[in-house]
């Protein structure tokens, strides 16, 4: 049967899944193993070929090729992995590494990347638009990223650094950035920078849940300020990808994606920033949350 096959490198879980070629929303098989990256680099890669095998046998057939989505990006000059937040897997040859173990082809793209293509193909994109030809994906957790997919192909750029939005400038008052610049929207829109923004003017830590909720009931003049600013600068953010790439549909994930305000007020305070009169902007949540990743990568 003809079947593509996805694996998610997290951090703490290995998962495959397979999809059905001809009917891409028919999951055949889910299954996940613990990375266990404390072990080494040598180690994930055992615990790949391992769930390979299970899935192998489950299947009773074995892939052809696979996609993978990985904690970074694959150098493509180097070839070798950089960004990885999984530490040993950062200089490895590691698409040369799994072609050799597995004695298949492999495509790897970064999580943020497979979660632009997920959106893409299968989850957000399509319900709101009937012929997305560029779609961009935003994640915006403990850190922040971003992807680009066109006709249904991530954009991986020269550098393969096409669609890193969460490190492009934004605002001084975010301070240092652990890339090494100063201001990133990482440092600004990230779930962490956002609270400690908070603490910075209150002295005090709050969930951002607790900000939002202080924010709602008025409260708090600390929590609003807090509120308004991350409305203010992702306006400048998302207007920043619109002015460049004007994509059909930007679709947000990660923990902040639950502020429901970034798809109303935030939107319009993207729209001051646009450089149309009246911009139209299809900004959405995510369909496909922690499923994004592994279908990203069968998708490659």
């Amino acid at each position: 049967m003809n079947n593509l096959w996805g694996i998610d490198l997290g951090g703490t879980k290995i998962e495959c899944a397979v999809l059905d070629a001809n009917n891409i929303t028919n999951v055949r098989v889910r299954r996940r193993v613990p990375t266990e990256a404390d072990k080494g680099y040598k180690h994930i890669l055992s615990q790949i070929e391992k769930l390979v095998k299970m899935v192998t046998e489950e299947l009773g057939e074995g892939p052809q090729k696979i996609g993978f989505a990985t904690p970074g990006t694959l150098d493509p000059v180097t070839q070798t992995m950089r960004g990885c937040n999984t530490v040993v897997m950062n200089d490895q040859p590691m698409q040369k590494d799994l072609e050799a173990l597995l004695g298949i082809p492999c495509m790897i793209a970064n999580d943020a990347n497979c979660f632009a293509l997920a959106e893409a193909v299968l989850g957000a994109a399509p319900k709101v638009h009937e012929n997305p030809q560029v779609v961009f994906g935003i994640i915006m957790g403990t850190g922040v990223g971003g992807g680009v997919v066109i006709n249904g192909k991530v954009w991986g750029g020269r550098q393969g650094i096409g669609g890193e939005w969460g490190h492009i400038f934004l605002d001084n008052s975010g301070g240092p950035c652990y890339c090494g610049n100063h201001g990133c929207v990482e440092t600004v829109l990230s779930g962490p920078s956002l609270q400690r923004f908070y603490k910075e003017e209150s002295g005090s830590s709050l969930s951002m849940p607790d900000i939002l909720a202080r924010y709602q009931d008025g409260s708090d003049p600390l929590a609003t300020a807090t509120v308004e600013r991350m409305l203010n600068m992702f306006g400048k953010a998302i207007s920043i990808i619109t002015n460049l790439l004007d994509p059909d549909v930007i679709v947000i994930g990660g923990g902040v994606s639950n502020i429901d305000l970034l798809y109303t007020e935030g939107v319009e305070r993207a729209r001051k920033h646009v450089f149309t009169p009246k911009p139209d902007l299809l900004i959405v949540k995510n369909e496909l949350g922690d499923s994004a990743g592994v279908f990203g990568a069968a998708l490659l």
